[in-house]
């Protein structure tokens, strides 16, 4: 019997790049998937492409920052699937500005989509998880903002942070429900996004990793499928750390 035999995943933000990731590994262990994404079209040709494999997937548009959305996902995944056992909140966005370029606007709709689209997207599942007794919760946040900083991703590392605090408030506020709230935090991972800066920098990029390659989409969707396991009962609150080791070098030298 594989892991999540009979259970139903939701993956927001799961079209394509590490979303798509996680929901291929859950679908591979046996999770009903829903592949909901802010692209209708992408998602239902997704979902379409993963039925092709044997993994029994929907496709549906969301909005994560917009609660009557979420609540129509919500009610259509259990209409389709009959409960919602695991939520992978992975929508977000990683706009690259300098500080002094941040307005209002663009520092509302990082917020918004990485942090708020957590929550309410949480906030939405929660009361058919509670009438379930079970749930688990894990949502994408980074190692860029708890653990490591780069220029121009103040607004995305301040978000990421922010879910972590999140996480552990809503760890406690349910731990007697049966429901876990853990988040994994990737490293780099090979997205169509990462080729998109180009050769020289993605080499400069991995000669931090100490295992010397960037994570695919598939290995934070192993790290999910873990969190969302039996054998992950016991834990909650916590983050999950996928870098290939990036946060550990004091120096550069530590790598040669």
């Amino acid at each position: 019997m594989k892991s999540l035999e009979g259970r139903t995943a939701i993956v927001t933000g799961s079209a394509q790049g590490i979303g798509r990731g996680i929901a291929e590994v859950l679908g591979r262990e046996g999770a009903k998937v829903v592949i909901a994404d802010i692209n209708g079209e992408l998602a239902e040709a997704t979902a379409r492409q993963l039925e092709d494999e044997g993994i029994e997937a929907i496709g549906a548009g969301v909005d994560v920052t917009d609660t009557d959305s979420l609540d129509g996902l919500v009610a259509r995944t259990v209409e389709e699937f009959g409960s919602i056992d695991i939520l992978a909140a992975n929508a977000g966005i990683y706009p690259a500005d300098p500080i002094e370029e941040v307005d209002r606007a663009g520092w509302d709709r990082v917020m918004d989509l990485n942090v708020a689209g957590a929550f309410f997207s949480f906030q939405a599942c929660l009361p058919q998880m509670r009438e379930q007794g079970y749930g688990r919760a894990v949502f994408t946040s980074s190692i860029s903002g708890p653990y490591t900083g780069h220029p121009g991703y103040s607004h995305y590392g301040a978000s990421k942070a922010a879910v972590l605090g999140f996480m552990r408030s809503a760890a406690i506020e349910t731990a007697r429900q049966g429901i876990t709230v853990n988040a994994v935090l990737p490293g780099n991972v090979q997205t169509p996004g990462l080729d998109d800066a180009g050769e020289e920098h993605k080499q400069a990029m991995m000669a931090s990793i100490p295992m010397g390659e960037f994570a695919t989409p598939a290995d934070i969707g192993w790290a999910v499928r873990f969190l969302a396991s039996e054998e992950a009962r016991y834990i909650t609150g916590h983050p999950l750390v996928v870098d290939g080791g990036q946060v550990l070098p004091e120096t550069p030298l530590a790598l040669h």
